[in-house]
């Protein structure tokens, strides 16, 4: 309100600044458009000027002509007919422009190049003929050269007439007139030859005239074919015993309308902005009230990401600690109750949870930083949608028991067969269907379905993923918030449910990553729908035929196979070998890659089966040894090598592929990766 008040009472002085900056921008750009005319006048007089150049050159080239048959005769010799056809041809030969060469003796046509089509010309006399008699007459009186017309032939057409007085001499001195040697120009192919049309293509009409020599009256010689207005440019052109005028003037004017326009719309922007800074000015108090407010947002947006980032590292401790403390707790009562059994299963199943759950901890952030930082990398594998939902049914089955919790898994879907980032897409869901699961109380309900949509694109599916609970919900005042890093509605304290609040950030992170939409509705206490709507490519029989076979596939296949471990903590290597061996493989360690190359050459080549291979160890590290392996001159330089590393990040995996390796398997090891690796290459070989 106060700042309308402020607007209606100085609203005159802009209005005033503006009108004074309109009036002085408007004759500034007056005079820069005097400015603009002078040059552009500039510029006509030098196109006049190179115009009257060339006709004034051509004209003097044909003059050259003509003064040969003028010396010839007044040298005294007798120009025979045959003669003078002779030197005609070869003036003429590839000329366009002259039509004719005529000799006049005393005034009247005697003779003609070429007769034919000339006849008429014959016996003309140019000092008494209407139309001619003016410029011969002068010519003769003047002894200079003297060009007429352009009019109408008598042998038809239109042409000009180079008079070029002839006199003789006689013995005594005397002179004589004797006639004119005459060149007849076509007209418009002198017109075309001096390229008077090249004007008008450079924006300019133009008229070329001159005077009746006995009346004064003007003449058009040529002229462009618009029509001529009048504040042209004349410029004097001087032909012998003559003189032409060239007018020229830009067709648009030289200060055109739209010229003048737009000196009004520049003007009138001028002085808007003026106005505008006048206003501005006045406005300072009010707009620096305004950025202080700015700053008070922004300090508070910042206060609340510091109170994000310490609520995260608060509930990241607490979610740590408290899976650790149950890890370090449990161990010591599996020590203290070694040799009761039911105990020791029950110790080793807490451990193990909070392991998994430590770990996903651990892989959430990395995840989230990857997807931050744009190294992520989404894979290209053909997927069986009815068996993921299968695999999930499975993977929750014991969360779902422990808590009564009655869960549907319901499928509506023509073709399940897709091409994916499998490890992605399960993420995905994973991460959604364990939410519902731990916000969901003791015997709720949870139904998880995938129905496949119209396709927008041919060999591409779509596909909706509703994940619907009757859990605790969300309020209205913390639903926008739930895909914003590190921030839960409630710590693990005050529900009792351990997590980072990095799960469904990662999802949406996830599910726009492949181009496609997530939506939550949530109530408080009336639980939670997740819908997600994904598209993919569908997969060929081919591609099919490839997943149905993998997932035949019999780990009872590796036993017999002979595994060199290159493995230099003893711990992850008793793991390792430990359980390859109860699965039926015989495992050969070495501490570092000099001993494993010493152990791969010790034998010869098919000897082992495969190479599991750390990255960073003693002496020489995984790198190097798989280069020098695949440097090896026999058939061990083939040998299948699965990196073995706690290096998981993208640059990680390239780094691995880069230097020979054929696979990647990521630290704390998942045995079922780790085998499902193995079984692949050695059936490959």
């Amino acid at each position: 309100m106060a700042l309308k008040k402020f607007a209606r009472r100085d609203v005159i002085l802009p209005a005033v600044v503006f009108l004074l900056t309109f009036v002085v921008a408007l004759f500034s750009l007056r005079l820069l458009s005097l400015d603009q005319e002078k040059d552009e006048r500039l510029r006509a007089v030098y196109a006049a000027e190179s115009t009257i150049s060339r006709v004034s050159s051509q004209l003097n080239r044909y003059l050259a002509e003509s003064d040969f048959f003028k010396k010839y005769i007044e040298s005294g010799h007798v120009l025979r007919e045959e003669e003078f056809a002779v030197i005609s041809s070869n003036m003429q030969d590839g000329s366009s422009v002259i039509k004719t060469h005529e000799l006049a003796k005393d005034g009247i046509v005697s003779q003609v190049y070429p007769v034919a089509g000339n006849e008429a010309a014959i016996g003309l006399d140019v000092l008494h003929n209407p139309a001619r008699k003016k410029e011969a007459n002068l010519a003769k009186n003047s002894g200079m050269y003297t060009i007429a017309g352009p009019f109408e032939l008598v042998q038809g057409g239109t042409g000009a007439l180079l008079f070029d007085p002839i006199y003789t001499y006689s013995k005594k001195g005397e002179r004589s007139f004797w006639g004119f040697s005459i060149l007849v120009l076509q007209w418009d192919n002198f017109i075309e030859e001096v390229e008077l049309d090249k004007m008008e293509e450079a924006g300019y009409r133009y008229q070329i005239w001159k005077k009746d020599p006995y009346t004064g009256e003007k003449i058009v010689i040529a002229e462009s074919e618009e029509d001529f207005p009048g504040n042209a440019l004349e410029v004097a052109c001087s032909v012998p015993n003559d003189t032409w005028y060239f007018e020229i003037i830009p067709k648009a004017g030289w200060f055109s309308d739209q010229q003048l326009l737009l000196g009004i719309v520049i003007a009138t922007i001028i002085g808007m902005m003026a106005a505008y800074a006048c206003w501005e000015l006045m406005n300072r108090h009010q707009k620096d009230l305004q950025h202080e407010a700015a700053l008070e947002k922004s300090a508070q947006e910042a206060r609340a990401a510091n109170e994000a980032k310490t609520r995260f590292l608060f509930n990241m401790s607490h979610d740590i600690r408290t899976p650790m403390n149950a890890i370090i707790g449990f161990s010591e009562l599996l020590e203290k109750h070694i040799d009761e059994k039911d105990k020791v299963l029950d110790y080793t199943e807490k451990i193990r949870s909070s392991s998994a759950f430590l770990l996903s901890l651990i892989n959430y952030v990395l995840e989230m930083a990857r997807i931050e930082s744009g190294k992520a990398v989404l894979k290209e594998e053909t997927g069986d949608l009815c068996a993921l939902m299968q695999t999930l049914s499975d993977v929750f089955e014991p969360s779902v028991q422990q808590k009564k919790l009655t869960c549907t898994y319901h499928t509506d879907v023509e073709h399940p067969y897709i091409v994916s980032d499998r490890t992605k897409v399960r993420e995905i869901l994973l991460n959604v269907i364990s939410n519902a699961i731990k916000y969901t109380p003791e015997g709720g309900h949870i139904a998880v379905s995938v129905k496949e949509l119209p396709a927008e694109k041919p060999k591409t599916g779509r596909y909706t993923f509703t994940v619907q609970d009757d859990g605790i919900g969300m309020s209205e005042e913390y639903l926008p918030h739930i895909f914003e890093e590190f921030t839960r509605e409630h710590t693990s304290t005050e529900s009792k449910v351990i997590g980072t609040g990095l799960g469904l950030p990662i999802v949406k992170a996830l599910v726009e990553w492949m181009h496609g939409s997530i939506d939550v509705q949530s109530k408080l206490g009336a639980g939670t729908t997740v819908t997600i709507t994904l598209g993919f490519p569908l997969a060929d029989e081919a591609q099919k035929s490839v997943e149905e076979q993998d997932a035949e596939g019999d780990a009872a296949q590796l036993k017999g196979c002979r595994i060199l471990l290159a493995e230099d903590n003893d711990l992850n290597a008793e793991i390792v070998v430990t359980i390859l061996e109860e699965s039926g493989l015989t495992v050969e360690r070495t501490a570092d890659g000099e001993l494993c190359i010493e152990a791969l050459k010790a034998h010869p080549a098919g000897y082992y089966d495969a190479i599991l291979m750390d990255i960073q160890m003693p002496n020489m590290d995984g790198y190097q040894a798989t280069k020098l392996i695949r440097n090896l001159s026999d058939g061990r330089r083939t040998i299948p090598i699965i990196a073995m590393t706690a290096n998981v990040f993208a640059d990680d995996v390239k780094a691995c592929l880069d230097a020979g390796m054929n696979s990647h398997v990521g630290k704390p090891l998942d045995m079922k990766v780790l085998v499902g690796e193995i079984l692949k290459y050695t059936d490959a070989r």
